[in-house]
């Protein structure tokens, strides 16, 4: 069985962001993101490179397996709008 989280990364609301450590992580890698582009970098070699890092670190914490069945189940959540921001469509 999985070791890794099943619920989705969940925005917070405002009165509880400055003590959230995913939010404060998500603006780290939002403005290295934003630099990047800036910097020229295609978005597409910094989804790549994102996903390769994110998953390295994954499999070195959690193991092969768990991480495996963390990325089986992604499908279904994208399919399901759980990585889509509204308004936003590509």
């Amino acid at each position: 069985m999985s070791t890794l989280p099943n619920d989705p990364i969940l925005i917070p609301d405002a009165g509880e962001t400055e003590a959230d450590d995913r939010h404060a992580a998500l603006s780290y890698l939002n403005d290295a993101w934003v630099e990047a582009v800036r910097d020229g970098l295609d978005e597409d070699c910094l989804v790549q490179a994102a996903l390769f890092s994110a998953l390295r670190s994954l499999v070195a914490t959690y193991g092969e397996e768990p991480c495996a069945e963390f990325v089986e189940r992604l499908a279904g959540k994208v399919r399901a709008g759980e990585y889509t921001l509204v308004g936003r469509a590509h």
